[in-house]
């Protein structure tokens, strides 16, 4: 693997990370959302990842070393039950008097906003040593 796959790979973590915290900053911002049918309620979106594997396949049959991107492949809604509650007297209580909620746990999500800043972090400093030993490689030719 040459250096310059590495900037392609924390390249496509920063992007990943970018995307987690941006669905995690809408889950944050639509907790306290409130609904009187099940069908507008807001719901959790969680993105999925994965690695892709199709060039990393094709290196490792020519025994070659790999270097995997990641990749977005969508942003899923969370099967977690809504919450109900009753509450007659909220001006958007249904016919039943009952509200819905959306299903973000916010401890969940500050959790989990805390852990994509960490791996955004890790993947800038991954380019950064990158890039340094880059300029190094170039001072030797000096």
């Amino acid at each position: 693997m040459s250096l310059f796959n590495i900037f392609d790979v924390s390249g496509s973590g920063m992007s990943a990370q970018s995307v987690r915290l941006n669905t995690t900053a809408s889950n944050i911002a639509n907790a306290d959302a409130v609904s009187s049918s099940v069908d507008e309620t807001y719901r959790a979106r969680h993105p999925v990842f994965a690695a892709e594997m199709a060039k990393a396949s094709a290196s490792q049959a020519h025994n070659q070393p790999s270097s995997m991107k990641v990749a977005v492949k969508g942003i899923v809604e969370s099967d977690k039950p809504l919450i109900k509650e009753f509450s007659p007297d909220h001006p958007m209580a249904d016919a039943d008097g009952f509200i819905y909620k959306p299903n973000v746990n916010v401890m969940e999500e500050m959790a989990d906003m805390i852990s994509a800043s960490r791996s955004y972090q890790m993947n800038t400093q991954v380019a950064d040593v990158a890039k340094n030993l880059l300029q190094q490689t170039l001072r030797m030719g000096k």
